[in-house]
């Protein structure tokens, strides 16, 4: 039986490093375009069954829609998954030539979920969506500053604040302007927007970076997000189940809409008031509220209503992790 080809590229802000399995060559080429195109020329001779690239900060993305664009089977995968793989099957040095045949070995063995680029619109709510992020960071830097600074240097501060906040509200204008623009964006805010708490930036981060929403079920789309327990059980220890992972950027906005939602929406009210009541600390009743709030938009989408209301059923309690 002929075996497929799997490919492996370690993505570095200069080279790519590619290996191929089961074959074991090896290929480096220049990040950028020309290079891009001969690696991809190569790479669609062969017909791969899966070709595995590790998220690098955004280096990635060129070489990433091109081979979306080529109708190549392509998976994004989360560096630290590699970086275990690779303990886990005895390799502890560390180069990119290595890297590139631990992405290749992944993709034969793993057989990763397949990554379908999203839509043109999807990206640029995406761009804007993260440029505002990095503005809004931006300027809470500076704010911070300002409050221990001399005098001397306060008046820049302030001047670098209104220049920030200034761009910061024209993204704003051009986020609401692509929602309105694009049909299938604008009834998914409207919908998310008739739930208390969820404003126009959390709707529209809801929509770029969480298009699952409305199409999982109630237990993988807190676990896609990062608020589902996960159990410590060793023997008879019994151990605090806890979140773990999921999209940082979308918890980050949930988290900030809970916060509103818990005092505005009547349902997330009587349950946090509920947990409270019971012992559980503040962040373990907000954190449960989360997920609740999660699979109440969720089921939103899902039916088509403004501001559903979830059956009463018994939430298990989410244990806050250490770090988020």
């Amino acid at each position: 039986m002929t075996r497929g080809v799997f490919v492996g590229v370690d993505v570095a802000k200069d080279r790519l490093d590619v290996a191929f399995r089961p074959g074991g060559e090896k290929l480096s080429v220049p990040n950028d375009r020309r290079g891009i195109t001969r690696l991809v020329r190569t790479i669609s001779r062969l017909t791969p069954e899966c070709v595995v690239l590790e998220a690098s900060g955004g280096y990635e993305r060129r070489l990433l829609e091109r081979l979306a664009e080529e109708d190549l089977p392509v998976a994004l995968v989360n560096p630290r998954n590699i970086r275990e793989f690779a303990r886990a099957s005895g390799r502890l040095a560390k180069t990119d030539a290595i890297d590139a045949a631990v992405l290749a070995h992944f993709a034969e063995v793993m057989k990763p979920e397949l990554r379908r680029l999203p839509d043109a619109e999807t990206r640029k709510l995406r761009a804007l969506i993260t440029r505002r992020n990095q503005l809004v960071r931006m300027m809470t830097a500076e704010q911070n500053r300002q409050l221990q600074a001399l005098e001397s240097v306060r008046a820049g501060l302030s001047a670098i604040i209104r220049c920030l906040k200034k761009q910061i509200s024209v993204l704003d204008k051009q986020l609401a302007a692509l929602i309105r623009a694009t049909p299938a964006f604008r009834q998914k805010a409207e919908l998310l927007r008739s739930a208390p708490g969820v404003g126009p930036v959390v709707s529209a981060t809801l929509i770029a970076h969480l298009s699952e929403l409305g199409t999982l079920n109630r237990k993988k789309i807190a676990a896609l997000v990062g608020v589902a327990p996960f159990n410590r059980d060793s023997g008879k220890l019994k151990g605090k189940r806890a979140i773990w992972g999921g999209r940082g950027d979308v918890r980050a906005m949930l988290y900030m809409s809970t916060l509103a939602a818990v005092r505005l929406n009547p349902s997330l009210h009587a349950f946090h008031s509920r947990l409270r009541s019971a012992g559980k600390s503040p962040k373990m009743a907000l954190t449960a509220c989360m997920r609740k709030l999660v699979v109440m938009l969720n089921a939103m989408l899902k039916v088509g209503s403004r501001c559903y209301e979830e059956r009463t059923r018994p939430v298990k309690l989410i244990a806050a992790p250490a770090t988020t």
